[in-house]
């Protein structure tokens, strides 16, 4: 590999564009294992979450940063660990992954992981919010009417706009992508409003699923001009993988092309082609392979080369879905870091690409990009 090259990927100061919070306090070894997958079930008999991609690159990666010289195996690793105060352990790998920018989805997790301002004391990079329309929805829906519920998440939206980075949707785990693809009435939001409510009143959790209410809320979101994610592609088995699929939003993608809102499509795998196509076709979608890049590990350059086939180099961003161990944020780095050179040193090698074509797309995927995007911090 150009060593060129390889340098300018692994010196790239990165933006996180779609991460979590890093865990706030030292967890037990069955909750830190179980946080290395998407699964909510207990693991098969005689297995172990290190027989994985992403285990083998926690063992195989994290040792050496955090100064763990000799350990070799899971059981080492844990010892290890738990020996490490967390606000050091955290500080160590956040720095190592040499991002410089991470915005922090804050809508999943808040007994669990640090909050922003903590967060912001564990790392050089600066700390920036995605906030969950879901999670918004569902603190509201306590302090209004079936009547006030849209305008209450309209004023809601538009007080957060100016301190946040963008919005966050979890459609997909909600409901997934086949939904009526126009604005929902007035008429109709009351009276799902009215339903919802009346279910939390009957003792059902106040969780927002119904797909008028998720409508309300994505269009709402699009109305203040800010980018809006959407979780595409795998997660836990709350979601259906099959209606997970961004191409089932085509219609929808139309519907709010005009809206100033860039789209982004997170993690799609094994949808990331699909993906890339509507990147590709829309000037508002764009998308990242974030949380596949962790858990295929040593795999991972395949999915990254793959997520740069047919989409403009200009639609493709970083992100590690990093979320509670800070091994996460860091593995999400070194490996996208590692893929992208091999992918573009590839190209080079095969005669199609000069070294600064290839410097220019790694660092418009690995920060312009979502410059661009999410524009600078607000002061």
């Amino acid at each position: 590999m150009s060593t060129d090259l390889e340098r300018e990927v692994e010196e790239l100061a990165l933006i996180d564009h779609h991460v979590h919070g890093p865990l706030a306090g030292q967890t037990d070894d069955a909750t830190f294992q179980n946080l290395l997958t998407e699964s909510d079930r207990p693991l098969a008999h005689g297995t172990s979450v290190f027989h994985s991609h992403l285990g083998m690159a926690i063992i195989n990666e994290c040792p050496e940063v955090l100064g763990l010289d000799g350990v070799r195996t899971p059981a080492d690793y844990l010892r290890a660990r738990r020996d490490l105060p967390v606000a050091e352990l955290t500080r160590t790998l956040l720095d190592a992954s040499g991002v410089d920018e991470w915005l922090v989805d804050t809508g999943l997790g808040e007994s669990l992981l640090m909050d922003l301002p903590t967060m912001s004391t564990v790392t050089r990079g600066s700390v920036r919010e995605i906030a969950r329309l879901e999670t918004i929805a569902e603190k509201l829906v306590t302090t209004t009417t079936a009547t006030g519920l849209h305008d209450a998440v309209i004023g809601h939206l538009d007080d957060l706009a100016p301190m946040v980075a963008g919005w966050k949707s979890v459609i997909a785990y909600r409901h997934g992508f086949d939904f009526d693809p126009t604005r929902p009435s007035r008429s109709d939001v009351i009276t799902a409003a009215g339903r919802w409510m009346r279910a939390i009143e009957s003792g059902a959790s106040p969780r927002v699923s119904d797909p008028v209410l998720l409508r309300m809320l994505l269009f709402a979101a699009c109305d203040t001009g800010l980018p809006v994610q959407l979780h595409a592609g795998y997660g836990d088995p709350d979601l259906d993988l099959h209606r997970s699929n961004p191409a089932l939003l085509v219609d929808w993608l139309r519907e709010v092309e005009s809206s100033g809102s860039d789209i982004m499509l997170l993690h799609c795998y094994p949808y990331h082609r699909e993906a890339g196509y509507l990147a590709h076709v829309f000037p508002h979608v764009y998308f990242d392979v974030g949380l596949a890049i962790n858990y295929t590990g040593a795999a991972s350059t395949r999915v990254i080369a793959e997520s740069m086939e047919l989409a403009p180099f200009t639609k493709v961003l970083y992100s590690s879905d990093a979320y509670g161990p800070p091994e996460l944020h860091y593995l999400g780095a070194q490996l996208w870091r590692r893929g992208t050179a091999r992918t573009l040193q590839s190209w080079i090698d095969d005669g199609g690409w000069s070294e600064n074509d290839a410097l220019r797309v790694a660092r418009l995927i690995g920060r312009e990009n979502a410059r661009r995007v999410y524009g600078e911090a607000h002061e």
